[in-house]
């Protein structure tokens, strides 16, 4: 996998469990909402991703030079979640992400919701207590601000 076209891949299942092993290592940990546990599901979505695309770029695990090898053919059935994104990209969110959460926590939450956790609108709507509207003006100051940010 490490010579993949620089896209994502990992099984739904896969990325659950790794999040879950995240989430759930403090034993005391008592979460206080719905929302502040998919806030806290989808940041540890966000490190598991985060850290695969990191590893793929490393010399041990292969860099960018090594040649794929297929070992085995998943089953149909298999789910398996792509993100287009290639790697330096998703490195690049993610530091964008990290300094738009700094200036503004609401559309660093939006937006680690949605492109993380993968919820749908009235999903977040519902966890952060805005209207869908409110939302949609969050959510486009979050898009034209990452774009700035990563272009710049």
């Amino acid at each position: 996998m490490a010579g993949e076209s620089g896209l994502q891949t990992i099984s739904a299942t896969v990325l659950v469990h790794e999040a879950w092993l995240r989430v759930s290592r403090d034993q005391g940990q008592r979460w206080e909402s719905r929302r502040h546990f998919l806030g806290a599901a989808a940041q540890a979505m966000r490190c598991v991703l985060i850290n695969r695309a990191r590893d793929k770029k490393r010399l041990k695990r292969g860099g960018e030079d090594a040649e794929r090898v297929e070992l085995d053919a998943l089953s149909e059935a298999e789910a398996v979640l792509m993100f287009d994104a290639p790697d330096e990209e998703l490195l690049a969110v993610d530091e964008a992400l990290d300094r738009l959460t700094a200036e503004d926590a609401v559309s660093g939450e939006i937006v680690r919701l949605r492109y993380f956790a993968g919820l749908t609108w009235p999903e977040i709507s519902e966890l952060m207590g805005m209207s869908e509207r409110d939302l949609g003006r969050q959510w486009a100051f979050a898009r034209a601000w990452l774009r700035d940010a990563m272009e710049g």
